[in-house]
């Protein structure tokens, strides 16, 4: 697909993977609709991707929210170009043992990471079906492919996000409508805590920055490689082993359970010392 003077609806764009995709997508020529929470940073973005009073739009909403999926979805009816592409882009996570769960904080995650990509594609498919071609990106994650202790929900809404983009993806086969779903592994962004990194580092595990992840995605879209990609080497293989020897998963993961453990519970005990409030803006500052 050529992205020159398609219009495209970026979810998450204040997000470290959001603002490199939204740079890379302007530069391709690509029309922005930018959405997340906060207009006001937004805004900024987009005045930084040039050209922004004519090329590119912003919108501030809550995904979490009907309302917000609704006001985004009429903002695009009214569009006098529509839209070509959608990028579900927009996630939360949490990283906490099952028994530090929260209802508010569970909630609002599977929201963001699968209800809200299930419905704002529901309601902008009019819009999409009515191009020569269009496409629907999801941003997955490896996690949703391997269950991860201390990422339960996370891993849940993910593994749900890949079923959605599996099924959407056959249900429109015969229409011009094509469907891209993208599993990186860990992205070096402000999503991932202290206690995070710190866990990745003592378990040698890998990650990508924004930049190479938007470059491999826009690399798909151009080359029209629709489907399901996963990114990062040995993480591929981890895939295929977890899929056919689960067996041998749960017993590497079980070696590292201590470690994996203990940094849950410290970032249980951080996330704790907050209030309600709080726990909710740290889990909005953690978008893609």
């Amino acid at each position: 697909m050529e992205l020159r003077d398609k219009t495209v609806v970026l979810t998450g764009a204040n997000g470290g993977l959001g603002q490199e995709l939204a740079r890379q997508l302007a530069d391709a020529g690509a029309r922005l609709v930018l959405v997340d929470l906060d207009q006001d940073s937004l805004a900024k973005i987009a005045g930084r991707l040039g050209t922004a009073k004519t090329r590119h739009c912003y919108l501030g909403v809550d995904l979490s929210s009907e309302n917000g999926l609704t006001d985004l979805a009429n903002f695009c009816r009214e569009l006098p170009s529509g839209i070509d592409v959608l990028i579900n882009s927009a996630g939360l996570n949490r990283f906490a043992l099952l028994e530090d769960s929260e209802f508010d904080a569970t909630s609002k995650l599977m929201t963001v990471n699968l209800v809200a990509p299930i419905m704002l594609t529901s309601m902008l498919l009019p819009l999409l079906r009515s191009k020569e071609e269009a496409l629907v990106a999801n941003i997955g994650s490896a996690l949703g492919a391997i269950g991860n202790p201390g990422y339960s929900s996370y891993c849940a809404s993910k593994a749900g996000l890949a079923r959605f983009s599996e099924t959407m993806r056959r249900e429109l086969s015969d229409t011009n409508v094509r469907v891209l779903h993208l599993n990186p592994r860990v992205i070096s962004t402000t999503m991932n805590s202290e206690s995070v990194n710190d866990l990745n580092r003592q378990l040698g595990n890998k990650s990508d920055s924004p930049e190479k992840i938007a470059r491999i995605l826009l690399g798909k879209i151009r080359n029209d490689q629709f489907g399901d990609h996963n990114v990062g080497w040995p993480e591929r293989l981890f895939i295929r082993i977890n899929a056919l020897l689960p067996a041998l998963v749960d017993r590497n993961f079980y070696k590292n359970l201590p470690l994996i453990k203990a940094a849950a519970s410290h970032e249980g005990t951080r996330i704790k010392a907050a209030d309600h409030n709080d726990l909710i803006t740290v889990l909005e500052a953690t978008q893609n």
